[in-house]
């Protein structure tokens, strides 16, 4: 009985496999969303990517090299054509420099047109971007609306809450930040080119002191902020007894002084007076070399009081570790004071070192001190002038009456120096006396030739 029942159920179980069911049942799943775009997506991406791609700084950097180099061309062509006006030599030579004349119109008219090219370009590329930027705005709104669970929406909410939650916790174990950036590091980014002149003036006295230094205070006292400062050598380009301030830039190009010189004593020179032109001014003190000693002087301009504080045994000074060129060297020129975000630096050379260029920082104090050295392998009188800006030295070379290069870079962070920095600084006359960076307003400010021109730093 049992074997007829098993036989039976069996047979029912593989009828049941082999005829179709009457009873299937089918389930139609219906989305009332629509697909995401995905091409779209990527298209934006795409477009954001050439965005970035197209717009950078380097257009603004070309088209103001291009600017500035049409400016001095035409200085150029204007000093030609006064000595061909002034030429009487049979008619020779005016044939000549009527050929020199005409080359250099027809290269400044290449320049112009170049120049035209770049800013109808630069247009083009504006509106292209402006379009672009509209289409994007649009579809980026367009994609939002795929976002019905809010999923991206609640995402950025948790980013932002995760983003104060690390702001909170940082601020209970922080420290307290230094009062000044730490050395060698930059906000702006690195130093890629100096552009001008922007400011080129004789000043109150054109012409009469070949030697000096001029600029701007880092950090200046309230009420003062606006002020420049300016250092002649009054005695045979070497000597100077006080410093002339100016309470705008305005009052220093047309000549008026406010309020006028602070002397540092009534003869000149003598003793903790100033000896050479490489001299910056910080938080209301005036650093330079004291008159015939191997001492960095600081004068305190609301004191009237004089602190110095002695460089390393072996330091070349009176004149004898001189910056040069080519052709000469600048006398009294051993020591060189410099001011960047940090503070202030002095560069100067040792027989220990072989005439090679040291580097110190130079530790506020009553009196100031001698604080961290860096001995480097680029050599003094290979160098024209030196400046600090961010924690990094920059040397610069004579390359012609015309043009002075930066060339070397030492950052006192990672130690390591170039030799192959290459910018190009035009010059308004053949030799720069003295050069300093301000951090106030991001310029370069050399005293050449008895005349202030002032350029523009360009950080990364």
């Amino acid at each position: 009985m049992k074997l007829q029942v098993v036989l039976v159920l069996c047979a029912a179980f593989a009828l049941s496999l082999q005829a179709p069911s009457s009873q299937e049942c089918w389930c139609e799943l219906q989305s009332e969303e629509k697909a995401f775009p995905h091409a779209k997506l990527s298209m934006v991406e795409r477009n954001v990517s050439d965005c970035n791609r197209n717009v950078t700084p380097k257009k603004t950097l070309e088209l103001e090299s291009l600017v500035l180099g049409l400016d001095r061309r035409i200085a150029l062509l204007h000093r030609d054509i006064s000595v061909l006006e002034k030429e009487d030599d049979g008619e020779l030579y005016g044939v000549l420099s009527l050929y020199v004349v005409e080359n250099e119109m027809v290269e400044i008219q290449q320049m112009m047109d170049k120049l035209n090219r770049t800013m109808k370009g630069d247009q083009h590329l504006t509106a292209d971007v402006t379009q672009q930027l509209t289409e994007l705005q649009a579809e980026m709104g367009e994609m939002e609306t795929f976002d019905t669970m809010e999923l991206v929406k609640g995402r950025l909410a948790t980013q932002l809450l995760k983003k104060d939650l690390d702001n909170c916790r940082k601020s209970l174990n922080a420290t307290v930040p230094p009062t000044q950036p730490p050395q060698g590091t930059c906000p702006h980014g690195q130093l890629v080119n100096v552009t001008g002149p922007q400011v080129f003036t004789g000043g109150e006295y054109p012409g009469s002191y070949l030697y000096g230094a001029w600029g701007r205070d880092p950090e200046p006292e309230p009420g003062k902020e606006n002020w420049y400062w300016l250092v002649m050598m009054t005695v045979s380009n070497r000597y100077s007894n006080y410093v002339r301030l100016y309470s705008s830039l305005s009052a220093l190009i047309v000549g008026k002084s406010v309020p006028g010189n602070i002397i540092i004593h009534s003869s000149n020179p003598t003793t903790n007076t100033i000896q050479g032109p490489n001299n910056v001014l910080y938080r209301g003190a005036l650093y330079y070399n004291c008159y015939n000693q191997l001492d960095v002087c600081r004068f305190n301009l609301t004191t009237n009081t004089v602190s110095s504080f002695e460089l390393p045994k072996g330091t070349r000074y009176n004149s004898k570790g001189n910056f040069c060129n080519l052709d000469e060297c600048y006398p009294y020129t051993d020591l060189d004071l410099a001011t960047d975000e940090s503070g202030v630096w002095v560069t100067y050379t040792t027989n220990q070192d072989f005439g090679n260029l040291v580097l110190s920082k130079v530790e506020e104090g009553e009196p100031p001190r001698l604080g961290q050295t860096w001995h480097t392998a680029v050599y003094k009188q290979a160098l024209t002038n030196t400046f600090m800006a961010c924690g990094v030295l920059y040397g610069t070379r004579f390359v012609s009456k015309d043009v002075e290069e930066i060339f070397y870079a030492l950052d006192t962070v990672t130690g390591k120096e170039r030799f192959n920095v290459g910018i190009f600084m035009n010059k308004m006359a053949p030799n720069i006396q003295a050069l300093n960076y301000s951090p106030v307003d991001r310029m370069l400010h050399a005293y050449s030739n008895s005349n202030m021109v002032s350029y523009k730093v360009w950080f990364e």
